[in-house]
């Protein structure tokens, strides 16, 4: 059997119809990859989010909005865009969840702010207003998904390493909120060329990588992209095969 992958929802941001929804690319990039998505409402429930939980194998965390500030200890800046918060709450007690019980975690964009705020970091709430010397990280919508922004360096040594390889990586780039600091048991696994954080990894765990691009839209254009979902979906499954 496939292993289940969650990925919690968006919200109601766009439109008065009220909804849950998740970008095609991610459930396809799955699904590619051997996995079975598992798309998570974003119930006001806790007892509900975590009976969802203890059926997964792995848990994506999604793009999309920005999360609320007071998350991570700080008051809102002008530039702060749409924020979603019920899905910073389900997203936040699952994070933390998935990451207690050592469950596979692949972050995304806001994803991977979301897995650093949820064990204690912090984020730049706009790039361009608090780094002025940052080069462009959001190229929407200006260009297409699969638009090669920038490059990030990826560090040797690491999980991401192993997976994509070491060294320079031309990436697509979609944000302008970043990691800023990081808690004890994450680190750096790659940087853009202004030294903006772009991945982070857990240390000692089966699976735990955020990046910072998307790779979900790389992966018919790019077989690295296509290993890294690979790469966690097989980790899901052991979590599956261990269970």
């Amino acid at each position: 059997m496939r292993p289940l992958i969650g990925i919690p929802c968006q919200g109601n941001l766009r439109s008065k119809y009220r909804r849950f929804c998740v970008g095609q690319s991610y459930c396809q990039a799955l699904h590619v990859a051997g996995g079975a998505p598992v798309l998570i409402p974003l119930l006001d429930d806790d007892e509900a989010l975590l009976d969802i939980y203890e059926r997964l194998d792995g848990l994506l965390l999604a793009g999309g909005g920005d999360l609320e500030p007071h998350h991570f200890g700080q008051v809102r800046l002008a530039k702060l865009g749409s924020v979603d918060p019920p899905r910073d709450r389900a997203e936040l007690l699952l994070t933390r969840r998935a990451m207690n019980d050592d469950l596979p975690v692949l972050a995304i964009c806001r994803g991977i702010q979301v897995l650093n705020v949820a064990l204690g970091g912090t984020l730049y709430q706009d790039i361009p207003t608090q780094i002025p010397q940052a080069l462009r990280h959001n190229f929407h919508p200006d260009y297409p998904r699969n638009y090669l922004g920038h490059e990030v360096l990826v560090k040797q040594g690491t999980r991401l390493a192993d997976i994509l390889g070491a060294g320079s990586l031309a990436v697509n780039s979609f944000h302008h909120q970043a990691v800023k600091d990081m808690p004890p048991g994450l680190h750096v696994a790659a940087s853009a060329l202004d030294r903006v954080t772009e991945a982070i990894e857990g240390q000692g765990r089966r699976f735990v990588v955020g990046v910072q691009w998307h790779p979900e839209e790389l992966v018919e254009d790019d077989p690295r992209m296509k290993r890294l979902f690979e790469a966690f979906v097989t980790e899901a499954r052991k979590n599956r095969q261990h269970g």
